[in-house]
């Protein structure tokens, strides 16, 4: 049975414990409103623009393009995986990573090449601790997001292009409310663009023409994904470490009164065995 003095140091680490969760709580959740507006408003303009480009597609007959060029056959897949750089969110990086190990491991099976390019520790510390070889980029926040989304698409691009790899793929989690993250896992390239349906719609006339624009927007579009991914991503972990800070906030404050109760039970027991023996000393007497 644990002495007194065990117990009042338990206590005391415990409430030391509560003191940092409930800060960075405090701070998730303030950088989370930022993160979560920055990630809803860009929705709509990803929405804009994919419905620009399909209105366009629709008045080119043959759309051509490399980034839309589909391969024959599917040899060499990319996949990059968009995680965050710490810990103490619960479940938001684990669950995306299973998710992509289990797809990997699937498309080799199937005698796909899969290479991997990830973002964040998380990501790569966990795949890295399984085996795979990845391309990794640490370090970035928000501030950098732009900077990295260029060299990405460009990275993305020029690689399709020369034949490195035949397909790419997208993992991030998508921010769906402060207490759900879907992981998400997506072909972005080649690019799929399906005209959009031009019923009621006016005829419109470009200029220049439709596929100078279409070439002109589709690399626009490749950013605008990636660009999502990292906006998504970076609200769903502060959402995500929140709530976790704030149930280990929640679980300690229970632990702190179950060993405050404990510790007045055994200070009791103490004192009563105190007095017993007193008593019966006073007695013997």
């Amino acid at each position: 049975m644990p002495s007194l003095r065990d117990i009042r140091t338990r206590i005391t680490s415990v409430k030391s414990t509560r003191q940092i969760t409930s800060a960075m709580k405090m701070v998730a959740a303030a950088k989370m409103r930022r993160a979560v507006d920055a990630a809803t408003s860009a929705r709509p303009y990803q929405d804009t623009l994919t419905t620009t480009i399909q209105r366009v597609a629709a008045g080119v007959r043959d759309v051509e393009h490399p980034l839309l060029t589909a391969r024959t056959e599917v040899k060499k897949i990319l996949v990059v995986v968009v995680g965050s750089e710490r810990g103490l969110c619960g479940g938001f990086n684990a669950n995306l990573n299973r998710k992509v190990e289990e797809t990997v491991r699937k498309l080799r099976a199937e005698g796909k090449q899969v290479s991997l390019r990830t973002y964040g520790k998380k990501p790569r510390d966990y795949f890295k601790t399984r085996g795979f070889d990845n391309e990794a980029t640490i370090g970035i926040g928000p501030k950098q997001y732009q900077d990295e989304v260029l060299r990405l698409s460009e990275l993305l691009t020029d690689g399709f292009a020369a034949g490195e790899f035949d397909e790419a793929w997208l993992a991030y989690n998508h921010y769906k409310s402060t207490v759900a993250q879907v992981p998400t896992l997506a072909r972005i390239l080649p690019l799929s663009i399906a005209a959009g349906d031009t019923a009621g719609a006016p005829d419109y006339v470009f200029e220049p023409s439709a596929p100078t624009i279409l070439a002109a927007l589709l690399p626009l579009y490749l950013r605008t994904i990636l660009f999502q991914a990292f906006l998504e991503t970076d609200a769903g972990f502060l959402a995500s470490q929140m709530m976790a800070m704030d149930a280990a906030t929640r679980n300690a404050s229970d632990l702190i009164d179950r060993l405050t109760l404990e510790y007045n039970r055994s200070r009791q027991a103490a004192i009563t065995k105190e007095l017993i023996e007193i008593i019966s000393g006073a007695e013997a007497l």
